[in-house]
């Protein structure tokens, strides 16, 4: 088996692919790229079992065949050659490849293709388009707040639910929650899907920033996204996700604006002076008036600032974790966010003052009890 391509569009491809790969020590196999040649068409696959990534380039091949070549020397290899031609020619007995570009030429082991995982397909799957920048926005808007718990399996993920008018992304950790919706998006027929983060990582580094409409076909169990030249595939999560529109609470007579940049960058410098481990900030509106401060006792550690803002409602003392409401408002666009609450033992809701159009987002964080020492 032999092939020519260039350097760096083989490069690129492989980069694009990589971080499906797994370096498992139970199954060596992962560490690969598999290489299938047909009809002068190349296609490499990646894969950890769970989320594969596959894509293909036109290349010059006089035969076909499939080879298994380990992704860390190559892509290291290839990172350090000048753009120009390279050729692989791959002895299909013993599975040794030989790559030569310009004056050099390396030598590496192959593994055979037959051990390597067989790709997930589809069949009669059903299908929803979105374009790009779309899909890239909601897994940003809520890939943040994705819990790391391994007990909870089900809040791993992004619970995504297709409906005939709108299309739903939702997220938590328990601490914080985020709900976002776009109007310009609906399915033939409702669905509910968990992709898992890992999957929505690799979707997000891959996905160009033009308006290519992604095809996402999905079953019971897997999920295939397709864009350009490349597929991703993962299997879904399948656990049943919690109620999360039960935790939204629906009265909150206290609503607090504020400017969005002046806040997270407050809250940025108020935070170094809190408490290490619950980063608690203490957010005290009366009137148009809003001061932040933090302590932290162990050190003799305090801050606080003043902030000019709008409130509706009764006088009130609140806790938050700062963090949170900084990665919250990291994630927002607008220039104003409203802060709308109930008590100081019940979840805030942060929303963005104005919205985009066909969107809505709602995002929830949960207080820290204050100790009014």
């Amino acid at each position: 088996m032999r092939f020519i391509v260039s350097t760096s569009i083989l490069l690129k491809q492989l980069q694009a692919i990589n971080g499906a790969s797994s370096t498992s020590t139970v199954l060596p196999i992962l560490e690969n790229f598999l290489f299938e040649i047909k009809d002068n068409n190349l296609t490499i696959s990646a894969t950890d079992l769970q989320t594969s990534m596959v894509t293909s380039l036109p290349i010059e091949a006089k035969e076909e065949g499939r080879v298994a070549m380990p992704s860390k020397i190559l892509i290291e290899t290839l990172k350090t050659l000048p753009d120009q031609p390279v050729a692989f020619s791959v002895d299909m007995n013993t599975l040794a490849i030989e790559i030569s570009a310009g004056d050099g030429k390396y030598k590496l082991s192959g593994e055979n293709a037959d051990d390597f995982p067989k790709i997930p397909s589809i069949d009669n799957g059903s299908i929803i388009q979105m374009p790009a920048p779309v899909l890239s926005e909601a897994i940003s808007k809520t890939i943040f707040a994705v819990s790391n718990d391994e007990l909870r399996p089900a809040m791993s993920g992004v619970l995504v639910q297709l409906a005939e008018k709108n299309v739903t992304f939702v997220s938590t950790d328990a601490h914080k929650l985020v709900r976002y919706t776009r109007s310009d998006i609906s399915a033939e027929k409702p669905a509910s899907l968990i992709l898992p983060k890992k999957a929505l990582s690799l979707l997000k580094s891959s996905l160009p920033s033009d308006d290519t409409k992604v095809s996402i076909e999905y079953n019971q169990t897997n999920a295939f996204f397709s864009f350009g030249n490349i597929n991703l595939i993962c299997r879904l999560i399948d656990e049943r996700y919690p109620d999360y529109a039960a935790v939204i609470p629906q009265l909150n007579p206290n609503k607090l604006t504020v400017d969005r940049l002046l806040f997270l960058n407050t809250l940025r410098r108020v935070v170094i002076f809190a408490n290490k481990t619950t980063h608690q900030v203490r957010l005290k509106i009366s009137g148009s008036e809003l001061n932040i401060s933090a302590e932290d006792l162990d050190f003799s550690n305090e801050a606080h600032e003043r902030l000019s803002c709008q409130f509706e409602g009764d006088d009130m003392e609140i806790g938050f974790n700062a963090k949170f409401l900084v990665e919250m408002l990291n994630n927002l666009e607008s220039e104003e966010v409203v802060i709308e609450m109930s008590t100081p033992n019940r979840a805030g809701l942060l929303i963005p003052a104005t919205s985009e159009d066909h969107e809505d987002i709602l995002m929830l964080v949960m207080p820290v009890m204050l100790n009014n020492a």
